[in-house]
């Protein structure tokens, strides 16, 4: 199964109150499959932007997909992950070698970077997750046969 994950992370002040958020959907007809909002406590938009990308990896993984396309407006996200930027904070470097270690175990995947305007339901649980909210929300999916 293929899925398509919008991650966002965010932290007001920066570093400040942080949270991350995520949508899963099934590639095939868009339907949302789970949501996560989590906060983070003290932390910086990186380190938020980084944690989202993990929750939605490990959420992936619990449902069973084989591929993943990750979109997230944090364009220097997608290009640590895509390998054109280095990690180079020491506070990111943990982080960046669990998610890389996710990412490996899909059969295939993809890194986008979209306008803040595609990512709005992505953004939406962040903050969500900054005020206090924590979201773990899954879709039902049919169980195969």
């Amino acid at each position: 199964m293929r899925i398509l994950i919008y991650t966002d992370g965010a932290a007001r002040g920066n570093p400040g109150p942080a949270g991350a958020g995520a949508i899963l959907r099934d590639a095939a007809d868009g339907s949302v499959l789970a949501e996560i909002a989590q906060g983070l406590g003290h932390a910086t938009n990186n380190v938020a932007e980084w944690t989202a990308v993990r929750l939605a990896l490990e959420e992936a993984r619990r449902l069973g997909a084989t591929h993943v396309d990750l979109r997230m407006d944090s364009e220097l996200v997608a290009r640590q992950i895509t390998g054109i930027y280095r990690v180079k904070h020491p506070a990111l470097k943990p982080i960046h070698a669990v998610t890389m270690e996710l990412l490996r175990s899909f059969q295939g995947y993809t890194v986008g970077h979209v306008p803040r305007a595609l990512n709005k339901d992505a953004d939406r649980l962040s903050n969500v997750a900054i005020d206090g909210g924590e979201i773990r929300r899954a879709g039902q999916r049919p169980t195969p046969i």
